[in-house]
């Protein structure tokens, strides 16, 4: 039976984010039931896209990327994969009509990742990370709410920004590992190899003004999503909380990390903000 093999994977994309994001998965926790498994199921998709071009250092990524995005548009197409995790995520696709060109801008910034190293000019970053993250953003908000087009619209512009706040701390906080194993660079016109304080400074006020415009659209998502949408909100601040505290050139010697009780802590702290209505 078909539904048998669905419920296979969808069990499959939530153990993908259980195993591979401990801070993501516990937001999603947060979540309502009714929207839970369809971020499961888009966590899924990206993780293993983002995996095979960042991780499979010992096989021909291409190729992989290659057979992967040819069985998407079949997926996509045949609403059916048996590749479980695309399964998965064709489900989600169909049922809240998620746009095509966000799953294609998405999987062309993946792309990129297969051989661009460098991002020289501000158009080129932003483009990046549009695909890799703001329409990450947009797909989430398609589940939240819930074919309400007209919230769509409405919130689109700040689940962008939170898409790009995320993102950009990751790539601040994955500098080393970026740069030394994966010869990176994202931030333009920046001397990864010399990190300053004020280039340091430069990205985080770029972060923080990102995060405060996503924070404006958190506020106003539906109840279902609002409170595991801020615990991840709240957990990416706090990253970037220490990475504002650690000197530039440590940043690119170390990976600054949240440890598991301090996401404890900032759940039930954030637990009493959401219910005192002090977001």
């Amino acid at each position: 039976m078909k539904q048998l093999f669905d419920t296979v994977s969808y069990a499959s994309s939530k153990m993908v984010t259980k195993t591979y994001s401990t801070s993501f998965s516990m937001a999603t926790k947060m979540l309502a039931n009714s929207i839970r498994s369809d971020i499961y199921n888009i966590y899924g998709f990206v993780r293993f896209a983002d995996e095979i071009v960042d991780s499979f250092h010992d096989f021909d990524k291409k190729v992989l990327f290659d057979r992967f995005s040819a069985d998407l548009e079949y997926a996509l197409k045949d609403k059916i994969s048996l590749n479980p995790i695309l399964n998965a995520f064709q489900h989600t696709y169909h049922k809240c009509n998620i746009d095509k060109h966000m799953v294609d801008a998405f999987m062309k910034s993946m792309r990129l990742d297969l051989y661009k190293k460098n991002y020289l000019t501000d158009e080129e970053y932003k483009d990046y990370i549009y695909g890799s993250a703001d329409v990450v953003g947009l797909m989430c908000l398609k589940v939240f709410v819930k074919g309400d087009n007209a919230k769509y619209e409405d919130l689109k512009d700040t689940a962008m920004s939170l898409g790009s706040a995320f993102q950009k701390v990751n790539f601040l906080r994955d500098l080393k590992s970026d740069h030394d194993v994966l010869n990176r660079s994202y931030f333009p016109n920046t001397d990864l190899n010399n990190l300053s304080e004020f280039s340091k400074q430069e990205i985080i006020e770029d972060i923080e003004s990102d995060f405060a415009k996503g924070l404006s659209g958190i506020k106003q998502l539906p109840m279902e999503a609002r409170f595991g949408v801020f615990m991840a909100y709240r957990y990416y601040r706090q990253l970037l909380k220490k990475l504002k505290k650690t000197p530039a050139l440590k940043i690119k010697s170390t990976r600054i990390r949240v440890s598991n009780p301090k996401k404890i802590e900032l759940l039930m702290r954030s637990y009493v903000k959401y219910q005192l209505n002090l977001m």
